[in-house]
């Protein structure tokens, strides 16, 4: 496997010396991309949010701003991912506010309904079968919980299914398939918006 292979490999599951360059470059490259989907969580006021998938940390530290009353229970089956969050949010783990922890989304270490909001960002890719992920999601969320996801692509972008073909256990979805295997997973109610001029998505569902 060639350096750049290995390189972008980095985003499924960052490890190693790769792994830490990776996380550092995602902190960054996706700020516009989050922001954009944060834009659309109104009318909602979150004690308690899950947040997916943390990598960096940096969505994390956002979503903390956004909510200053809540507190954030950041995961990241990577311990790279979980190393750099930490230390991005020490202030706030410091503060009581923030737990960084490893863990996977197919096992949620979370009881029934202990959240109000769950994000998860650039990450719904790698997750191992979507309806079961979801159902998880879907049983940690409180009765009127939301779960907001955030992609780059919207599984039809030249540039991601290329990608796809180059990263082990990728796959990029659709709308039309994100949102059926939420409704399948117990999610009441879904709505998207698409990014003008970009293959960018936000799903937000209700449960």
């Amino acid at each position: 496997m060639g350096l750049f292979k290995k390189f972008i490999n980095q985003t499924r599951k960052p490890e190693g010396l790769l792994g830490k360059i990776m996380v550092n470059g995602m902190n960054g490259g996706h700020a516009k991309l989050a922001d954009w989907g944060m834009a659309h969580l109104n009318g909602i006021d979150p004690a308690n949010i899950a947040e997916l998938g943390c990598g960096g940390g940096r969505n994390t530290a956002e979503l903390l701003k956004r909510y200053p009353k809540a507190n954030i229970t950041a995961l990241d089956y990577s311990p790279v991912s979980v190393e750099k969050a930490k230390a991005f949010n020490k202030d706030m783990i410091a503060a009581g506010r923030c737990a960084v922890i490893c863990g996977n989304v197919a096992e949620l270490p979370f009881e029934d309904g202990a959240f109000d909001l769950a994000t998860a960002f650039e990450t719904v890719y790698f997750w191992p079968g979507l309806e079961h992920c979801f159902g998880e999601v879907c049983r940690i969320l409180k009765p009127g919980g939301v779960f907001m996801i955030c992609n780059e692509s919207d599984g039809a972008d030249e540039a991601s299914l290329k990608f796809e073909k180059l990263i082990g256990g990728m796959k990029c979805y659709t709308v039309e398939e994100i949102s059926a295997a939420l409704t399948e997973a117990g999610f009441s109610v879904v709505r998207s918006d698409h990014y003008n001029g970009k293959p960018w998505i936000t799903v937000i569902a209700e449960k």
